[in-house]
């Protein structure tokens, strides 16, 4: 288990990425517990999210990762360090970030996933050439947000429908990211549910080990969600651990 927190290490600034579809909402909770300890924390909002589903139809997986680093680099010249959490898409986007830097203070990634499950496996191998879903603008979020916790499910404001382009793109995204996880050379930390109903828990076995992970940890109660989930505490006190005796 986690220390009790501490003092934090000295100017580390901490970037906290949110999932596919969602809005910093999803991640607030993590983010506003690491700047009570006096980080200087940065909540970005990902192209193609915080309007309309449709406005993920002309974003590529590129224009996600030079957001992340065009972000990185403006946290890089205020701080003397940065690390990077990122929930879902926000941790494949951590994962990419530290394979192609190597002044990465720290990564958490947080239910990342390499490969999808259940009905989102389904509809994302429809995405691929020649799938039927090429010719579907979107499709409906069936059963809302993969979150536990009642209360965060109901006021979750991300997108209730799935830009099918969208998706396509996070699928190739996770492909490169899967290739790039060797690359990663900054302290890695995984967190990820054993209930996770849209990113399968063998994603956070390929990336722990792929990665190098100095800590893997598993929780038994959330869903996809964590950041904001029924452990969200365990989430945080988990995180400022690590940065405590990694940075």
């Amino acid at each position: 288990m986690p220390k009790a927190l501490s003092t934090p290490p000295a100017d580390v600034a901490v970037m906290v990425i949110h999932g596919f579809t969602a809005t910093p909402y999803s991640v607030q909770y993590l983010a506003d517990k690491l700047a009570e300890r006096g980080h200087p924390v940065s909540t970005p909002t990902l192209p193609g999210h915080g309007g309309q589903p449709s406005d993920l139809d002309a974003i590529h997986w590129q224009d996600w990762a030079n957001a992340i680093d065009i972000e990185f680099e403006r946290l890089a010249r205020q701080h003397q360090r940065v690390a990077v959490v990122g929930q879902s898409l926000g941790g494949l986007l951590a994962l990419h970030l530290a394979a192609k830097r190597d002044d990465v203070a720290a990564v958490v990634s947080l239910a990342a996933p390499l490969w999808l499950e259940g009905l989102g496996k389904r509809v994302a191998s429809a995405t691929g050439p020649g799938g039927w879903l090429q010719r579907v603008p979107w499709v409906p979020k069936v059963g809302g947000v993969d979150v536990r916790d009642k209360t965060i499910k109901h006021n979750e404001p991300g997108y209730q429908r799935i830009s099918t382009k969208g998706l396509a793109q996070l699928v190739a995204f996770m492909r490169v990211v899967d290739g790039e996880l060797e690359s990663i050379r900054a302290p890695l930390m995984v967190i990820h549910s054993q209930q996770d109903h849209t990113a399968p828990i063998a994603c956070a076995m390929r990336v722990a080990s792929g990665g190098r992970a100095r800590r893997l940890r598993v929780l038994q109660h959330s869903y996809h969600l964590i950041a904001v989930d029924v452990e969200r505490d365990d989430v945080v006190a988990e995180c400022v651990q690590f940065f405590d005796d990694n940075i």
